[in-house]
């Protein structure tokens, strides 16, 4: 087992299924951090980090800094959107530290990102235009042939659209503006699907559609619209399931649980340095050095996104070794309790999502099987979509900071 495995089969998507890009057009790169220090599991770890940067001074600020082509301390950068830092030039700073944000690090693995602009080579500012307590973004995975894992994912917080393997893929958010104002979506596919369907089809319900039926492709996820009713609710129903895990609480849902009131435990405590991630699955013991965590659905163990594992990833990302003197080999001196609780709950969320590939692949077959192509779409005047919809909107109704406390004109 392999937990979702989503690959093409029999069925396999054709060219006359949608892609993504045709539904939900707005789509933005991920993220170019240019250097991992800004990123960590903790806040604390950040802090640290920052005050150690601006105890420094010339060469060897520039040396902790890691400067890039796109940046180095002597860049002169604007804020970004939304966010209260400083905008002198980082050879200069000696300010505190910028509060740390969630970021979305890849799949399944939330962390904290200092929102600096100084520090960061592509930011994408205009996803920090629409990022608001009503937006979600859908972050394609990066297509591996072959391999097992969603097509698709859904979080609350700024992704950076990191990808385990292969390629990247984009982000979309699900509104073009602030407030959850203007879909995403191609204009006059909300008239069409509410036709069709015979009741009022709003942008929630085309993301949850897409959470549970998108396949990978070469080309990008394909999305098979179903003709029939019965079959377009049941999945919006599945995707509002499978979005509510993959969220973990955000937007007002509840924290994810297993059924029956199954929930693993920490059995033996988490060493201070745990070396060694392993699985037993006969016992369904996760070990982490001497700890014990159980009990683990084997298909948690197994889940993958681009060849994968999640819970090695996660594992690593918080273990691996780093260079002595950098900013990275500074860290927490002991495994953080807050790890460990995130870690019970990543456990939960894969063996959620694990135990409903069956019906995602069950769903995107009948709806691929006959279903609304893209040649329904450009028919219906949907396809193609007008350049205005792949490009962001204007959201600029505000004072951004430019670089050394220059108001940017709008």
């Amino acid at each position: 087992m392999r937990g979702v495995t989503r690959a093409p089969g029999p069925d396999a998507p054709t060219d006359d299924v949608p892609l993504l890009d045709d539904l939900m057009p707005w789509s933005v790169a991920p993220l170019r951090l240019g250097r991992s220090w800004i990123v960590a599991p903790d806040r604390r770890t950040l802090r640290a980090r920052w005050d150690r940067l601006v105890a420094a001074e010339g060469a060897e600020r520039e040396a902790l800094f890691r400067a890039s082509r796109a940046r180095t301390p002597a860049s002169s950068v604007a804020a970004l959107p939304g966010q209260r830092t400083g905008t002198v030039r980082l050879a200069r700073e000696t300010g505190p530290c910028p509060e740390p944000v969630r970021l979305a690090h890849g799949p399944f693995d939330e962390q904290w990102l200092l929102p600096d602009h100084r520090l960061i080579d592509a930011a994408r500012p205009e996803l920090w235009r629409v990022a608001d307590d009503h937006q979600l973004f859908a972050v394609e995975q990066g297509y591996v042939p072959g391999a097992a894992g969603p097509a698709l994912l859904v979080t609350a917080v700024l992704p950076d659209g990191r990808s385990p393997a292969g390629r990247p893929g984009r982000i979309r958010p699900l509104f073009r503006r602030p407030g959850g104002r203007e879909p995403n979506l191609a204009p006059g596919l909300l008239p069409l699907l509410t036709a069709r369907y015979g009741h009022e089809v709003a942008a929630p319900d085309v993301l949850a559609w897409t959470v549970a039926a998108a396949l990978p492709s070469p080309a990008g996820c394909r999305v098979p619209l179903p003709e029939d009713p019965a079959v377009w609710a049941q999945g919006v129903a599945l995707g509002r399931e499978l979005m509510a895990v993959q969220l973990r609480g955000a937007r007002g849902g509840e924290r994810p649980r297993l059924p029956g009131g199954r929930r693993p435990y920490v059995r033996e405590a988490i060493p201070a340095r745990p070396a060694v991630l392993a699985y037993d699955a006969e016992e369904e013991v996760l070990s982490l050095g001497e700890g014990r965590v159980s009990p683990v659905p084997e298909s948690a163990w197994d889940f993958e996104v681009g060849g994968a594992r999640m819970l090695e990833q996660w594992f690593a990302h918080r273990t691996a070794p780093a260079e002595p003197g950098t900013l990275e080999a500074i860290g927490p001196a002991a495994w953080p309790q807050e790890w460990t609780s995130e870690l019970l709950e990543l456990i939960t969320v894969l063996a959620l999502l694990a135990g409903r590939a069956p019906e995602c692949a069950a769903l995107a077959a009948r709806a691929g099987a006959a279903g609304l192509g893209r040649s329904a779409l450009r028919e219906a005047g949907v396809l193609p979509v007008p350049d205005g919809a792949r490009r962001p909107a204007s959201v600029l109704d505000h004072q951004e900071e430019g670089p050394e406390g220059q108001f940017a004109l709008l």
